[in-house]
């Protein structure tokens, strides 16, 4: 299993925005967007697949994984 699929990702239509927004709560905000919510996913796993990665390159802990966490506390926190 790749680091990052210890982390849930969410892709959520933005009425405000008018698209899709993908982030990764205890990872990275808002970080990517587009028309296309299964691309926006592929794009939000790129992404904090390389924030993981550069982490650990530069020795730095890595977030506590959000699998298996309570989704609702795991929502009020990011």
């Amino acid at each position: 299993m790749i680091e990052s699929a210890k982390y849930i990702k969410i892709v959520e239509w933005s009425d405000e925005d008018e698209c899709f927004i993908g982030y990764c709560p205890g990872i990275i905000g808002p970080c990517c967007h587009g028309d296309d919510e299964v691309e926006v996913y592929r794009q939000l796993c790129e992404i904090v697949d390389e924030l993981l990665e550069h982490a650990q390159k530069k020795n730095r802990p890595l977030p506590h994984p959000t699998i298996g966490r309570n989704l609702e506390e795991l929502l009020m926190t990011a």
